[in-house]
């Protein structure tokens, strides 16, 4: 398990796919990837387009970051009220589809954040919802034989800023549609905790142990080239 605390767009976007090079060469086991973003930050899906889904000049006016990740899915704003994990490991380590891979590992997450005092249920096919509205989306990628699903997990978060950089298809705002752990049970509730929930769901329903590491000369040669060739880059991110 590697914690990599607070982390900038660029680098944060980099990280969980060194993890996924890594895994993949077998330099490193499977790993669970925690970090929260040092900025507020839009991390687009790899197929959305910038202007359809982006308020950019508010993003200019509140200072978010745009970045866009490898993997699929709707464009979504993080902040530092949101844990963010990756979980990367072979594809034959949990024997699943892409479905079942995503129900194998939110599942237990949804079981995490449960016991933080609030009613989570897993809604396939990868989000988590309390009362219906969604405290955690995830996307997946597969390389090979190497798989990473992650996502956020909204303890708390400015869901006035949600509303004014991203666009939505329907009437509804994006914060009508999302909640916050804190604002459902009701009293604050420390990122420690619910990383320490996350670490023993997801260890009994995988049947691991998670000890502690730190990132590998590998990975970290792989981020400092990832951010420089695609994520640092407005081309990348800006390229759809």
């Amino acid at each position: 398990m590697v914690d990599s605390g607070l982390v900038g767009p660029a680098e944060s976007a980099a990280l969980d796919e060194a993890i996924l090079e890594a895994r993949l060469e077998g330099t490193v086991p499977s790993t669970l990837h925690f970090y929260v973003r040092s900025g507020p930050t839009i991390s687009l899906g790899y197929f959305q387009k910038v202007d359809e889904t982006v308020n950019t000049g508010e993003c200019r006016k509140l200072g978010v970051t745009i970045v866009r990740r490898r993997s699929g899915g709707s464009s979504i704003f993080t902040d530092q009220g949101q844990l963010i994990y990756a979980l990367v490991f072979k594809a034959n380590e949990l024997q699943h589809d892409r479905e079942g891979c995503f129900r194998a590992v939110l599942s237990p997450l949804a079981e995490a954040i449960s016991r933080l005092g609030v009613d989570a249920r897993y809604r396939p096919m990868n989000d988590i919802e309390i009362g219906g509205r969604k405290v955690s989306g995830s996307a997946q990628l597969r390389v090979k034989d190497a798989v990473l699903i992650h996502g956020t997990v909204i303890l708390d978060t400015d869901l006035e800023a949600m509303d004014r950089v991203l666009r939505s298809k329907v009437s509804q705002k994006p914060s009508e549609r999302v909640t916050t752990i804190v604002r459902e049970a009701g009293t604050n509730i420390d990122m420690s905790r619910l990383k320490a929930e996350v670490v023993k769901s997801l260890g009994s329903a995988l049947s691991v142990d998670f000890e502690k590491a730190e990132m590998t000369p590998y990975e970290r040669e792989a981020v400092e080239k990832l951010v420089a060739d695609r994520y640092g880059r407005d081309e990348w991110n800006s390229k759809f």
